[in-house]
């Protein structure tokens, strides 16, 4: 007989799978079972022999089994407030001083004013290139976004900046009377395009 093309062949259990599942079991089962040491040799000596330090006697005298109700009723010395905590193994604090007098709060310090005059404004020229026209002889170039100035190490630029010295990516200058001293980097054209 032949089965259609759209048929759903029925689920029977292949007797292989059926097999390996008995002998899993039977594996487990023996595994749990199983006696965990070699039945013919001998028990290992426990490390510690257990010694009994009183002899327990064999009778019980009724008189041990009288129960002291009046000793249960009896008051208890009273310890006082205590305070626990097993995390804390350290001697318990003295109590707070009693509170004396109110102390005035001080003002909180106000901050003090810098002492001599306020630092020149940064220099806002930018560092935009070297020309060197004759070897050892070295031009840099500067632009505040407006104007281009050049000057050589020595030069009063704009008539407010002295260029102290030329470097490779950077010149050092300073206001014309020598205060605010700085380092200016090599730039390129940052004021190009506003």
């Amino acid at each position: 007989m032949e089965t259609e093309a759209g048929a759903v062949p029925t689920a029977r259990p292949r007797r292989g799978l059926v097999i390996a599942l008995v002998l899993v079991a039977v594996a487990a089962a023996a595994f749990e079972f199983w006696p965990a040491t070699n039945p013919a040799a001998p028990a290992a000596a426990p490390s510690k022999p257990r010694r009994t330090s009183a002899k327990v006697p064999d009778v019980i005298e009724p008189s041990d089994l009288v129960v002291r109700l009046d000793e249960l009723k009896a008051q208890r010395p009273d310890s006082g407030p205590v305070e626990r905590n097993p995390f804390r193994f350290q001697p318990k604090a003295p109590p707070p001083p009693p509170p004396g007098p109110p102390v005035a709060a001080r003002p909180a310090p106000q901050p003090t004013e810098p002492v001599g005059p306020a630092p020149p404004p940064p220099i806002p020229l930018k560092f935009i290139g070297i020309v060197e026209p004759k070897p050892g002889d070295r031009v840099a170039a500067f632009s505040d976004c407006r104007y281009t100035f050049r000057g050589r190490e020595g030069d009063v630029i704009d008539g407010r900046y002295r260029l102290v010295k030329i470097g490779i990516e950077s010149v050092i200058m300073e206001y014309a009377d020598g205060r605010g001293r700085t380092t200016i980097r090599l730039s390129g054209q940052e004021c190009v395009g506003r």
